[in-house]
C-alpha cells in the first residue's frame, strides 16, 4: 500500500510517499512545496492544494495521512496552518483518497519511540528506517514520518482485528 504523508507549514510544506511490501517500508518519493515570504498567503494555499493534487495523480497513493491539529502558542500561525490542512484535505478528497490524521505525539512516538523527540531526531530515524543515505529537509522527513506511522498504525490495527 502506498501512503502520502503530509506534514502541513504556510510557508514550506512537506511531502513523503512511503510504499509498504512484503512487510518493509521503502521510500518512494518525498520533497517540500515551499514559497518566498512574499508570496499572499492565499495564493500559497491555492499552491500547494495544486502541488498535492499533481503529486497524488502522478504516484496514485491510495491513502493520505496528514498531521493533526496541535494547540499552538501563536493563533495566527495556527490559524494558517488549519488553511493549509484544509487545501491538503480538498485535495486528497478530490482524488479519492481516505485520510488518516494523527497527533506530532502519536507521530513521534511511532517512529522514534518517545514523544518529545526534535525533528532532528525524527529525520535521523526517517533516514534509517527508510534506507535513505540522503539529505532530507526537516519538512520532508516530517511528512515521511507521517507516513511510516500511519503504516504501523495500520499494522498494529491489523494485529488487534486478527
Amino acid at each position: 500500500m502506498l501512503v502520502v504523508g503530509v506534514d502541513p507549514g504556510s510557508l514550506a510544506t512537506g511531502y513523503g510517499l512511503v510504499k509498504k511490501q512484503d512487510n518493509r517500508l521503502i521510500y518512494v518519493g518525498g520533497g517540500k512545496i515551499s514559497f518566498p515570504h512574499s508570496c499572499p498567503f492565499s495564493e500559497r494555499v491555492h499552491r500547494i492544494y495544486g502541488s498535492l493534487v499533481e503529486i497524488i495523480q502522478a504516484h496514485h497513493p491510495e491513502e493520505m495521512s496528514i498531521e493533526d491539529i496541535f494547540f499552538a502558542k501563536n493563533v495566527r500561525s495556527a490559524l494558517k496552518i488549519g488553511h493549509v490542512r484544509g487545501a491538503a484535505l480538498v485535495a486528497a478528497i478530490q482524488c479519492g483518497l481516505k485520510v488518516y490524521e494523527y497527533t506530532p505525539l502519536q507521530i513521534k512516538q511511532s517512529v522514534v519511540g518517545y514523544g518529545r523527540a526534535s525533528k532532528e531526531q525524527v529525520r535521523a530515524m526517517v533516514k534509517l528506517l527508510l534506507k535513505l543515505d540522503t539529505q532530507l529537509s526537516l519538512d520532508t522527513a516530517d511528512a515521511l514520518a507521517i507516513a511510516i506511522c500511519h503504516h504501523n498504525w495500520v499494522r498494529l490495527e491489523d494485529t488487534l482485528n486478527v
